[in-house]
């Protein structure tokens, strides 16, 4: 079962929106650089523990779970695709003989 998952970046834009936050509002009220949030948003950059820490505290209802959550869903989407099947015998004591 694959699942089209979006950059976490595109998953906080409709929550800036709604709050009706320039992203330099927003970067200000996160501590961050608008730069960096600009990045975020755009897809160039991920979310770090430290940002999901950020991102929870500016958005109450989510958790810093909740942000890493999704970046590891968008990492695991990008690394399957990039490998592609893997044909990898399992690891057991005489399994790798």
């Amino acid at each position: 079962m694959t699942s089209d998952y979006r950059h976490p970046g595109e998953q906080l834009r409709p929550r800036l929106t709604k709050a009706r936050l320039s992203v330099t509002a927003a970067a200000e009220a996160l501590g961050v650089t608008r730069k960096c949030l600009s990045e975020l948003l755009n897809g160039r950059f991920g979310i770090s523990p430290e940002m999901a820490l950020r991102l929870a505290a500016g958005f109450p209802d989510t958790t810093p779970e909740f942000w890493l959550g999704l970046q590891m869903r968008w990492e695991l989407q990008v690394a399957r695709k990039k490998l592609g099947p893997l044909d990898i015998k399992p690891l057991t004591e005489k399994g790798h003989d």
